[in-house]
């Protein structure tokens, strides 16, 4: 008997399943007079302004190949920095470009043990110096800066850094203590466990 009442089961369904389109379809028969139309149609006459995102894309060429002079962000990001005596001062975390262009500042990390205590301290880069060796094609940072100068310079704060420090502060300076709870009412006492029992 399960059997049977399964099998009519997995019927109905499959025989809902294939009936389902036919239902689906609409009458697509066009009407004997079209609608009028209430209102023009508009339409957008504006070119791209000279100088816009459009027409910058349009005029500016794929690269193809890096160029001698040209330098990869990959030639810092996690390069050591080296000073005048050709010790390393600290290690490149990141670069800050404008947002027109140009590299501002390399962020590098200093100070501190195997990566615990260090601070980041955006070097700008007209106080770096990059040499590539052409056989290897590798790249020597160095610096005219000390260890000691860059270890009492300022700390670097990124965007999200200040946000997080403003966030901090707005949640500690909200929070309130809690509210202390109010004393039992002195009437009856509903409480049955402290209740006298006859």
């Amino acid at each position: 008997m399960k059997k049977t009442f399964g099998a009519l089961i997995a019927a109905a369904l499959m025989t809902s399943t294939a009936l389902a389109p036919a239902f689906a379809q609409t009458n697509n028969a066009t009407p004997a007079t079209p609608a009028a139309p209430t209102a023009p149609a508009e339409t957008n006459t504006m070119a791209p302004a000279a100088g816009s995102a459009t027409s910058a894309a349009a005029d500016a060429a794929y690269l193809t190949q890096q160029s001698e002079t040209q330098v990869s962000a990959n030639d810092y990001i996690g390069k050591q920095i080296y000073n005048a005596g050709d010790e390393s001062i600290g290690k490149v975390n990141d670069l800050i470009l404008e947002e027109n262009g140009g590299i501002v500042a390399a962020v590098v990390g200093v100070g501190g043990f195997l990566g615990i205590g260090t601070k980041d301290v955006a070097l700008p880069m007209s106080k770096i110096s990059m040499t590539r060796d052409a056989e290897k094609n590798d790249v020597r940072l160095t610096t005219t800066e000390t260890a000691e100068a860059l270890q009492s310079a300022p700390e670097f704060k990124t965007l999200d850094d200040k946000q997080a420090a403003t966030d901090a502060t707005t949640t500690s300076s909200t929070t309130t203590t809690p509210a202390t709870p109010a004393a039992p009412a002195t009437g009856g006492d509903t409480n049955s466990s402290t209740a006298t029992k006859p």
